[in-house]
Protein backbone atom coordinates (compact mmCIF):
# COMPACT_ATOMS: atom_id res chain seq x y z
CA UNK A 1 0.00 0.00 0.00
CA UNK A 2 1.78 3.33 -1.37
CA UNK A 3 2.67 6.22 1.35
CA UNK A 4 1.38 9.31 0.85
CA UNK A 5 4.52 11.29 1.54
CA UNK A 6 5.09 15.68 1.51
CA UNK A 7 8.98 16.81 1.49
CA UNK A 8 8.93 18.99 4.54
CA UNK A 9 11.95 20.97 2.22
CA UNK A 10 9.95 21.90 -1.24
CA UNK A 11 6.30 20.61 -0.22
CA UNK A 12 6.70 18.18 -2.94
CA UNK A 13 3.99 15.29 -2.44
CA UNK A 14 5.03 12.23 -3.78
CA UNK A 15 3.48 8.33 -3.42
CA UNK A 16 6.46 6.01 -2.03
CA UNK A 17 5.73 2.59 -1.72
CA UNK A 18 5.49 1.41 1.93
CA UNK A 19 8.45 -0.53 1.23
CA UNK A 20 10.89 2.67 1.78
CA UNK A 21 8.38 2.98 4.51
CA UNK A 22 11.28 4.06 7.42
CA UNK A 23 14.17 4.66 5.22
CA UNK A 24 15.57 7.75 4.44
CA UNK A 25 16.87 9.18 0.58
CA UNK A 26 16.87 11.90 -1.48
CA UNK A 27 13.67 14.08 -2.68
CA UNK A 28 12.85 13.73 -6.18
CA UNK A 29 11.96 17.78 -5.74
CA UNK A 30 15.18 19.25 -4.12
CA UNK A 31 17.22 16.49 -4.03
CA UNK A 32 17.75 17.24 -0.05
CA UNK A 33 17.76 14.12 2.35
CA UNK A 34 14.24 12.78 3.53
CA UNK A 35 12.64 10.02 5.95
CA UNK A 36 9.99 8.18 4.69
CA UNK A 37 7.92 7.96 7.82
CA UNK A 38 7.43 4.16 9.00
CA UNK A 39 3.54 2.31 8.78
CA UNK A 40 1.58 3.59 11.23
CA UNK A 41 0.58 0.26 13.46
CA UNK A 42 -3.44 -0.83 13.33
CA UNK A 43 -5.59 -1.14 16.19
CA UNK A 44 -4.40 -3.99 18.74
CA UNK A 45 -7.09 -6.41 18.55
CA UNK A 46 -8.02 -7.30 22.24
CA UNK A 47 -7.09 -10.80 23.38
CA UNK A 48 -10.44 -12.97 24.84
CA UNK A 49 -11.79 -11.45 28.03
CA UNK A 50 -11.57 -13.82 31.33
CA UNK A 51 -14.75 -13.00 33.11
CA UNK A 52 -15.81 -13.98 36.98
CA UNK A 53 -18.64 -16.38 37.22
CA UNK A 54 -18.06 -17.00 40.87
CA UNK A 55 -20.83 -14.28 42.10
CA UNK A 56 -23.13 -15.53 39.62
CA UNK A 57 -22.59 -19.24 40.41
CA UNK A 58 -23.03 -18.59 43.98
CA UNK A 59 -26.25 -17.04 43.72
CA UNK A 60 -27.40 -19.87 41.60
CA UNK A 61 -26.35 -22.70 44.16
CA UNK A 62 -28.27 -20.71 46.59
CA UNK A 63 -31.31 -20.41 45.01
CA UNK A 64 -31.02 -24.12 44.24
CA UNK A 65 -29.96 -25.50 47.99
CA UNK A 66 -33.00 -22.85 49.70
CA UNK A 67 -35.52 -24.31 47.07
CA UNK A 68 -34.75 -27.76 48.37
CA UNK A 69 -34.68 -27.28 51.70
CA UNK A 70 -38.22 -25.56 51.13
CA UNK A 71 -39.21 -28.35 49.39
CA UNK A 72 -37.67 -30.83 51.48
CA UNK A 73 -39.50 -29.04 54.54
CA UNK A 74 -42.32 -28.93 52.94
CA UNK A 75 -42.58 -32.68 52.31
CA UNK A 76 -41.48 -33.31 55.84
CA UNK A 77 -44.37 -31.42 57.42
CA UNK A 78 -46.46 -32.95 55.20
CA UNK A 79 -45.44 -36.09 56.52
CA UNK A 80 -45.63 -35.13 60.20
CA UNK A 81 -48.59 -33.57 60.11
CA UNK A 82 -51.21 -36.48 60.87
CA UNK A 83 -49.04 -37.85 63.22
CA UNK A 84 -49.25 -34.63 65.37
CA UNK A 85 -52.76 -34.18 64.80
CA UNK A 86 -53.63 -37.55 65.83
CA UNK A 87 -51.06 -36.96 68.86
CA UNK A 88 -53.56 -33.64 69.97
CA UNK A 89 -56.26 -35.28 69.34
CA UNK A 90 -54.87 -38.48 71.45
CA UNK A 91 -54.21 -35.88 74.46
CA UNK A 92 -57.91 -34.21 74.04
CA UNK A 93 -59.12 -37.83 73.99
CA UNK A 94 -57.37 -38.17 77.68
CA UNK A 95 -58.42 -35.10 79.29
CA UNK A 96 -62.05 -35.52 78.16
CA UNK A 97 -61.82 -39.21 80.07
CA UNK A 98 -60.78 -37.76 83.07
CA UNK A 99 -63.34 -34.65 82.50
CA UNK A 100 -65.28 -38.06 83.56
CA UNK A 101 -63.38 -39.67 85.48
CA UNK A 102 -63.48 -36.33 87.77
CA UNK A 103 -67.31 -36.03 87.52
CA UNK A 104 -67.52 -39.97 88.29
CA UNK A 105 -66.02 -39.01 91.45
CA UNK A 106 -68.05 -36.04 92.11
CA UNK A 107 -71.23 -38.29 91.38
CA UNK A 108 -69.93 -40.80 94.48
CA UNK A 109 -69.07 -37.98 96.07
CA UNK A 110 -73.11 -36.67 96.42
CA UNK A 111 -73.83 -40.74 96.62
CA UNK A 112 -71.95 -40.49 99.85
CA UNK A 113 -73.35 -37.72 101.51
CA UNK A 114 -76.86 -38.37 100.31
CA UNK A 115 -77.22 -42.28 100.15
CA UNK A 116 -78.04 -41.61 96.42
CA UNK A 117 -76.53 -40.41 93.15
CA UNK A 118 -78.16 -37.28 91.87
CA UNK A 119 -81.61 -36.87 90.01
CA UNK A 120 -81.45 -35.74 86.58
CA UNK A 121 -82.74 -32.79 87.50
CA UNK A 122 -84.75 -30.97 90.01
CA UNK A 123 -88.82 -30.25 89.36
CA UNK A 124 -90.79 -27.54 90.08
CA UNK A 125 -94.32 -27.79 91.64
CA UNK A 126 -95.62 -28.52 87.96
CA UNK A 127 -92.87 -30.99 87.59
CA UNK A 128 -91.15 -29.06 84.89
CA UNK A 129 -87.57 -29.35 85.17
CA UNK A 130 -85.81 -26.56 86.60
CA UNK A 131 -82.32 -27.33 88.24
CA UNK A 132 -79.99 -29.87 86.42
CA UNK A 133 -77.41 -32.62 87.92
CA UNK A 134 -74.61 -30.39 86.88
CA UNK A 135 -75.49 -27.58 88.98
CA UNK A 136 -76.02 -30.26 92.03
CA UNK A 137 -72.42 -31.40 91.76
CA UNK A 138 -70.44 -28.14 91.98
CA UNK A 139 -69.75 -28.90 95.85
CA UNK A 140 -68.14 -31.65 94.57
CA UNK A 141 -65.91 -30.45 91.93
CA UNK A 142 -64.43 -27.50 94.13
CA UNK A 143 -67.02 -25.29 92.82
CA UNK A 144 -68.73 -24.68 96.58
CA UNK A 145 -68.41 -20.69 95.81
CA UNK A 146 -70.15 -20.97 92.69
CA UNK A 147 -72.75 -23.17 94.15
CA UNK A 148 -73.78 -20.89 97.22
CA UNK A 149 -74.24 -18.11 94.39
CA UNK A 150 -76.82 -20.32 92.20
CA UNK A 151 -80.67 -19.08 93.47
CA UNK A 152 -82.68 -22.82 93.39
CA UNK A 153 -85.73 -20.52 94.33
CA UNK A 154 -85.82 -19.27 90.93
CA UNK A 155 -85.41 -21.40 87.34
CA UNK A 156 -82.08 -22.16 85.89
CA UNK A 157 -82.40 -19.73 83.05
CA UNK A 158 -83.82 -16.96 85.61
CA UNK A 159 -81.68 -13.46 85.04
CA UNK A 160 -80.13 -13.83 88.45
CA UNK A 161 -78.83 -17.71 87.25
CA UNK A 162 -78.04 -16.92 83.93
CA UNK A 163 -75.45 -14.60 84.94
CA UNK A 164 -73.50 -17.32 85.96
CA UNK A 165 -73.72 -19.31 83.25
CA UNK A 166 -69.91 -17.67 82.12
CA UNK A 167 -68.38 -19.65 85.05
CA UNK A 168 -69.42 -22.85 83.58
CA UNK A 169 -66.39 -25.13 84.71
CA UNK A 170 -64.38 -26.66 81.93
CA UNK A 171 -64.29 -30.04 83.60
CA UNK A 172 -68.43 -29.87 81.81
CA UNK A 173 -66.88 -29.52 78.01
CA UNK A 174 -64.76 -32.02 76.09
CA UNK A 175 -61.62 -30.31 74.83
CA UNK A 176 -62.32 -31.81 71.38
CA UNK A 177 -65.61 -29.62 70.87
CA UNK A 178 -65.36 -27.27 68.53
CA UNK A 179 -67.30 -24.13 67.46
CA UNK A 180 -71.05 -23.76 68.84
CA UNK A 181 -71.88 -22.46 72.33
CA UNK A 182 -68.31 -22.09 74.80
CA UNK A 183 -71.10 -23.02 77.62
CA UNK A 184 -72.44 -26.09 75.73
CA UNK A 185 -72.07 -28.98 78.23
CA UNK A 186 -70.30 -32.66 76.33
CA UNK A 187 -71.45 -34.33 78.91
CA UNK A 188 -75.30 -36.10 79.13
CA UNK A 189 -76.91 -38.81 81.40
CA UNK A 190 -79.59 -40.89 79.40
CA UNK A 191 -83.22 -40.53 81.03
CA UNK A 192 -86.22 -42.85 81.71
CA UNK A 193 -87.92 -45.45 82.76
CA UNK A 194 -85.31 -48.50 83.93
CA UNK A 195 -82.15 -45.85 83.62
CA UNK A 196 -80.01 -44.04 86.30
CA UNK A 197 -82.94 -41.64 86.64
CA UNK A 198 -86.01 -40.80 85.13
CA UNK A 199 -85.49 -37.69 85.70
CA UNK A 200 -86.48 -35.94 88.53
CA UNK A 201 -86.22 -39.66 90.65
CA UNK A 202 -82.25 -40.13 92.42
CA UNK A 203 -81.03 -43.79 92.60
CA UNK A 204 -79.40 -45.74 95.02
CA UNK A 205 -76.28 -48.40 94.66
CA UNK A 206 -78.52 -51.07 95.63
CA UNK A 207 -81.13 -50.72 92.91
CA UNK A 208 -78.07 -50.78 90.37
CA UNK A 209 -78.91 -54.45 90.17
CA UNK A 210 -77.29 -55.39 86.72
CA UNK A 211 -74.09 -54.04 88.84
CA UNK A 212 -72.02 -50.51 88.88
CA UNK A 213 -69.92 -51.63 86.44
CA UNK A 214 -72.68 -53.06 83.81
CA UNK A 215 -74.60 -49.59 83.80
CA UNK A 216 -74.29 -46.67 82.51
CA UNK A 217 -73.79 -43.02 84.39
CA UNK A 218 -72.91 -40.62 81.81
CA UNK A 219 -72.12 -40.39 78.01
CA UNK A 220 -70.43 -37.61 75.53
CA UNK A 221 -72.55 -36.15 73.36
CA UNK A 222 -72.30 -33.48 70.33
CA UNK A 223 -73.26 -29.94 70.42
CA UNK A 224 -74.36 -29.83 66.98
CA UNK A 225 -76.98 -29.95 64.43
CA UNK A 226 -80.26 -27.16 64.36
CA UNK A 227 -82.82 -30.41 65.62
CA UNK A 228 -80.56 -30.68 68.64
CA UNK A 229 -79.70 -26.90 69.59
CA UNK A 230 -76.49 -26.59 72.36
CA UNK A 231 -77.42 -26.98 75.89
CA UNK A 232 -76.33 -25.05 78.27
CA UNK A 233 -74.36 -26.83 81.37
CA UNK A 234 -77.22 -25.59 83.64
CA UNK A 235 -79.71 -26.52 81.41
CA UNK A 236 -82.02 -29.33 82.93
CA UNK A 237 -82.05 -31.20 79.86
CA UNK A 238 -80.23 -35.16 78.87
CA UNK A 239 -81.06 -37.19 76.07
CA UNK A 240 -84.36 -39.31 76.14
CA UNK A 241 -83.99 -43.05 76.52
CA UNK A 242 -87.20 -43.66 74.49
CA UNK A 243 -85.62 -41.44 71.83
CA UNK A 244 -82.02 -41.98 70.81
CA UNK A 245 -80.92 -44.80 68.49
CA UNK A 246 -77.94 -46.18 70.99
CA UNK A 247 -75.33 -46.09 67.86
CA UNK A 248 -72.22 -44.22 68.28
CA UNK A 249 -71.87 -41.08 66.21
CA UNK A 250 -75.08 -41.75 64.83
CA UNK A 251 -74.69 -38.19 63.02
CA UNK A 252 -78.25 -36.93 64.57
CA UNK A 253 -76.41 -35.12 67.49
CA UNK A 254 -79.20 -36.51 69.82
CA UNK A 255 -77.17 -39.13 71.16
CA UNK A 256 -74.36 -40.56 72.10
CA UNK A 257 -71.10 -39.22 70.48
CA UNK A 258 -68.24 -36.96 70.45
CA UNK A 259 -65.79 -35.35 68.12
CA UNK A 260 -63.13 -37.94 68.71
CA UNK A 261 -62.86 -39.86 65.61
CA UNK A 262 -64.94 -43.51 65.87
CA UNK A 263 -65.59 -43.71 69.55
CA UNK A 264 -67.13 -41.66 72.46
CA UNK A 265 -66.23 -41.74 75.91
CA UNK A 266 -68.78 -42.95 78.46
CA UNK A 267 -68.99 -42.81 82.49
CA UNK A 268 -69.84 -46.43 84.42
CA UNK A 269 -71.61 -46.38 87.59
CA UNK A 270 -68.35 -47.83 89.32
CA UNK A 271 -66.86 -44.54 87.95
CA UNK A 272 -64.42 -45.64 85.17
CA UNK A 273 -64.74 -44.43 81.70
CA UNK A 274 -64.23 -46.39 78.64
CA UNK A 275 -64.14 -45.47 74.97
CA UNK A 276 -67.07 -46.95 72.80
CA UNK A 277 -66.36 -47.63 69.39
CA UNK A 278 -68.75 -46.74 66.73
CA UNK A 279 -69.00 -50.07 65.89
CA UNK A 280 -70.43 -51.65 68.96
CA UNK A 281 -73.98 -53.20 68.84
CA UNK A 282 -76.64 -51.14 69.79
CA UNK A 283 -78.43 -53.45 71.68
CA UNK A 284 -75.76 -53.82 74.00
CA UNK A 285 -75.30 -49.95 74.40
CA UNK A 286 -78.74 -50.00 75.63
CA UNK A 287 -78.73 -52.95 78.20
CA UNK A 288 -76.16 -50.90 79.85
CA UNK A 289 -78.49 -48.06 80.12
CA UNK A 290 -80.69 -49.76 81.85
CA UNK A 291 -79.77 -50.29 85.87
CA UNK A 292 -81.94 -53.85 86.46
CA UNK A 293 -82.97 -55.08 83.64
CA UNK A 294 -80.69 -58.36 83.79
CA UNK A 295 -79.58 -57.86 80.22
CA UNK A 296 -76.13 -59.88 79.35
CA UNK A 297 -73.35 -57.20 78.36
CA UNK A 298 -71.10 -59.98 78.37
CA UNK A 299 -71.00 -59.66 74.71
CA UNK A 300 -69.26 -56.33 75.06
CA UNK A 301 -65.64 -58.19 75.41
CA UNK A 302 -63.22 -56.50 72.68
CA UNK A 303 -65.31 -54.61 71.75
CA UNK A 304 -65.79 -52.39 74.97
CA UNK A 305 -61.97 -51.06 75.59
CA UNK A 306 -60.11 -48.15 74.67
CA UNK A 307 -61.55 -46.84 71.07
CA UNK A 308 -59.74 -50.36 69.43
CA UNK A 309 -61.29 -53.18 67.73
Amino acid sequence: MPIQFTCPHCGLQTNVSDEYAGRSGPCAGCGKTIVIPPLAAGPMCPGPVRRSHGPAIMVILLVAVLGVVVIFGALLAAMLLPAISAAREAARRAQCSNNLRQIGLAMHGYNAEYGCFPPAFIADEDGKPMHSWRVLLLPYLEQQVLYDQYDFDQPWDSPHNMALAALMPPIYRCPSASGGNPLATSYMMIVGPGTISDGPKSTGEEEIKDGLSNTIMLVEVTQSGTNWPATNWMKPRDLDAEKISYEINDGTASGIGSEHPGVANVLLCDGSVHSMGDWTDAELIKGMTTIAGDEDVSEFGADFCAGTR
